[in-house]
């Protein structure tokens, strides 16, 4: 691995901090949180252990975001109809409203991390036109 490659690397994470700041700011969720609520609106009825396994989260870290979601109202666990011990999770009303506010277009996306989403994401300035980005293939 080149120093180059480890640039690119920083700077994608970096455009993903910058990301997941707003987000924070703008809605008091962090990423993992919004991943949460975007797989429950996807796939309903999960275990925990599902959860961590879709969002690529130690089963710990996975209970913290669940926690955090119970606790701001925005999923809600229930009972499995035949094993008590078996908890399955559900986004509520009020984390499908929440999340019908969070799309692309309402944020201004970190240049590089725009061109790594696609076209149809709205890039920090999209007037400007500073050359190459470091992410951009020709780098």
């Amino acid at each position: 691995m080149n120093q180059s490659c480890i640039s690119r690397i920083r700077d994608i994470y970096r455009a993903i901090s910058s990301f997941e700041h707003q987000l924070e700011a703008t809605f008091a969720l962090n990423i993992n949180e919004t991943m949460l609520l975007c797989l429950l609106t996807e796939r309903e009825n999960l275990l925990a252990s599902e959860i961590a396994g879709e969002l690529g989260l130690t089963r710990s870290n996975a209970s913290k975001v669940i926690a955090s979601l119970e606790r701001k109202s925005l999923i809600r666990r229930q009972a499995c109809k035949h094993d008590s011990r078996c908890q399955r999770f559900h986004i509520t009303k009020k984390g499908t409203e929440l999340l019908s506010h969070i799309n692309c277009p309402s944020f201004c996306l970190p240049d590089g991390l725009s061109r790594l989403i696609g076209p149809d994401a709205p890039a920090t300035d999209p007037e400007a036109d500073d050359g190459p980005s470091p992410l951009s293939e020709n780098s």
